[in-house]
């Protein structure tokens, strides 16, 4: 297996993450985002929406998608879940994954998107838009306090990839100077320990 990686990148950052927690090492390939290598063949005809990351199994299969290729990994290898075990566990960990990329990377992400000059020519930016992500961040960083107030991992007592989903992207919000406020001691309770976790170094 190959993963087209780039290590300016949220997502496949996630995917490091992932793999390191599960002990799985795949060859990386760097695809320069910069000078927009993703946007042009050959690697349109791995993924044609131009995305990071993709893996590619040893079967010529392209799989893209952050959680996806998470999924893939999981399942192919068995230890040390991530995504939950029993049907409920799973359930639970899906539902809080889903509530840190859209609570989280998508206000952190779009902020990006629509205010940095990296984006200028490579989509149509709203900076509107992207101001008024800016201006939500501490809420929704608030609101991810007032959950880990209550559990020591935003699922509940386990690391799970909610946990990366929510690491990644606000580690990530540095670009566009979200910070975790010093009176969100529970968020910054947590950030620490997960932080420090080798992985979070991937």
């Amino acid at each position: 297996m190959i993963l087209y990686d780039s290590t300016a990148a949220p997502n496949p950052r996630l995917v490091r993450v992932f793999m390191a927690e599960k002990g799985i090492s795949i060859p990386l390939v760097q695809v320069d985002l910069a000078n927009g290598e993703n946007r042009r063949e050959p690697f349109l005809s791995k993924n044609p929406m131009g995305g990071l990351p993709v893996l590619e199994l040893d079967d010529g299969t392209w799989i893209a998608e952050t959680v996806a290729i998470c999924r893939y990994l999981e399942l192919d290898h068995a230890a040390t879940p991530l995504m939950g075990t029993s049907a409920r566990e799973q359930a639970l960990v899906e539902m809080w994954r889903r509530r840190a990329e859209s609570e989280i990377a998508s206000t952190i992400g779009n902020a990006f998107r629509h205010t940095h000059p990296f984006f200028a020519n490579r989509i149509k930016q709203c900076e509107a838009y992207g101001r008024l992500c800016l201006e939500q961040a501490p809420d929704k960083l608030a609101w991810l306090d007032g959950v880990l107030q209550k559990t020591p991992f935003i699922a509940g007592e386990t690391y799970t990839i909610a946990d990366i989903t929510a690491l990644v992207w606000i580690d990530f919000g540095r670009a566009v100077n979200i910070r975790i406020g010093e009176n969100l001691s529970h968020l910054r309770r947590w950030h620490e320990t997960v932080s420090a976790r080798p992985s979070a170094s991937a």
